[in-house]
């Protein structure tokens, strides 16, 4: 270090550096340094156990291979002593599956030798921004609601794991707001102010994938008439969710992994790799673990995203959260059409609670959105919950009623008749869904079908 240097050392001691290698302590303090930061080094965990009890860090970079322990002890004694301080290993390269034991345990995020200075000052800046607390609210006002034992484990898990950047994965049956707690995690994590990009992987055509995720370069293919760029440039400094990743073809599946790796994607047409900076997090309803076992998905894959799996009860499993996400529902839909929310009778709300809800909160969302278009008064009663016999019980089974998971029967669709004629079908129900701002319940109305008969046709045209 150069007498100016030494001179312009900040005053406040920011970050500890644990390595016993001199050279690699001595370039990180520089470059802290240059960044306007300071910091203490030790050269093993006897010297950093001493200096933490001494005094408190805004970040730890701790190598894993120490003199007399390891970095994963130091990890542990600073969630102990100073919870909320971000710890970031340093590993040897290849030695990733020690990175991943150190996220499971809490690290920040890690880095590998050779250290690459500009990842080292993006993984600082990141860390950095990390605010003491915060509330569990998700960004756009969708806020997690519920006071059952397994919610309020769900929503501890869900802040603990947005102060760190590994990879995790969000389990969960459709409907339960898988979407809603990945947007969570990125609005109290470090990369808050960064893009929240979602991309359901089932919807994206096979052919375009690559394109989608990874950009292109004019005149790669047919059609490419300009430069565009995918959905990991998208999403730099910030958070890119996978929504469905089991929907993945394992072409793409092995591409997504390098990009993963390397933290670099190519676009297609392109020479070169260009680094991206994004955390990832996935989701899916289906079971990975039983898609890796069948060959439908990557192992290699499945480790990478399943650092840290995260499980969302169903409804079924929090039926005392019915009553306050009732509440919410009904006092957004009187927001957005104007008046005073409604409510529920005790024998409505009676019969919510019994309900097994295989839809999860999406179903009573829309549930809710159609007993408060066919109420009259200001209250909701058993009658306008129970518009559909099949939404509480299951209906006797009559060659004239409509299975819970197939198609109508004959002559009871009034859209039979365009059978034969599928896109004049597709092009009137999305016309009724864009009338009434994707309101299924409304918009099934309107075309004097059945909500189940409308859910069969998004299902079969993959809209659902």
């Amino acid at each position: 270090m150069t007498v100016t240097e030494r001179r312009n050392r900040p005053d406040s001691i920011d970050v500890l550096v644990v390595d016993d290698e001199d050279d690699i302590r001595e370039l990180i303090e520089l470059s802290l340094m240059r960044m306007g930061l300071g910091c203490d080094t030790a050269g093993s965990v006897q010297e950093a156990r001493a200096l933490i009890e001494s005094r408190r860090y805004r970040l730890c970079l701790t190598d894993m291979r120490l003199p007399d322990g390891d970095g994963l002890e130091l990890v542990e004694l600073i969630q102990a002593r100073q919870p909320g301080t971000p710890v970031a290993v340093i590993t040897a390269f290849g030695s990733i599956e020690t990175a991943i034991r150190a996220l499971k345990l809490g690290a920040f995020d890690f880095v590998t030798k050779p250290v690459e200075l500009k990842r080292l000052r993006e993984l600082v800046t990141h860390a950095l921004k990390l605010e003491p607390s915060a509330a569990a609210v998700a960004p756009g006002g969708r806020t997690l609601i519920g006071s059952s034992p397994a919610f309020l484990q769900l929503r501890a898990q869900a802040e603990k794991l947005a102060r760190n950047q590994a990879p995790v994965f969000i389990h969960g049956e459709s409907g339960t707001g898988k979407e809603v707690i990945a947007r969570l995690i990125h609005g109290l994590g470090a990369r808050a102010n960064g893009p929240f990009v979602p991309v359901n992987c089932g919807a994206i055509s096979p052919e375009l994938m690559e394109s989608e995720f990874f950009g292109h370069r004019k005149g790669s293919f047919t059609g490419a008439a300009t430069d565009k760029e995918g959905l990991f440039q998208a999403a730099s400094g910030g958070t890119l969710f996978l929504d469905e990743i089991g929907e993945l073809p394992l072409a793409m599946q092995v591409k997504l992994l390098r990009a993963i790796q390397e933290r670099a994607v190519r676009p297609v047409g392109a020479h070169a790799e260009e680094p991206v900076d994004v955390r990832i997090l996935s989701a899916s309803h289906q079971d990975l673990s039983r898609l890796v076992a069948d060959g439908k998905f990557r192992q290699d894959l499945f480790f990478r995203i399943n650092v840290i799996t995260l499980r969302i009860p169903p409804l079924r499993e929090r039926a005392e959260d019915i009553p306050a996400l009732a509440e919410h529902i009904l006092a957004r839909v009187a927001e957005r059409e104007g008046g005073s929310p409604r409510r529920l009778s005790v024998a409505a709300m009676a019969a919510l609670q019994r309900h097994d809800f295989p839809g999860n909160v999406r179903e009573l969302e829309n549930l809710l959105e159609r007993a408060c278009a066919l109420c009259d008064g200001d209250e909701i009663g058993p009658t306008d919950v129970d518009l559909q016999p099949a939404c509480f019980a299951p209906a006797p089974a009559r060659p004239e009623t409509v299975s819970a998971d197939g198609p109508p029967a004959a002559g009871t669709d009034p859209l039979e008749h365009d059978a034969d004629d599928t896109e004049v079908e597709r092009m009137r129900v999305l016309k009724a869904l864009e009338d009434t701002r994707w309101n299924r319940s409304a918009a099934a109305r309107n075309l004097g079908m059945t909500l189940r008969q409308l859910r069969y046709r998004l299902q079969k045209w993959g809209m659902e």
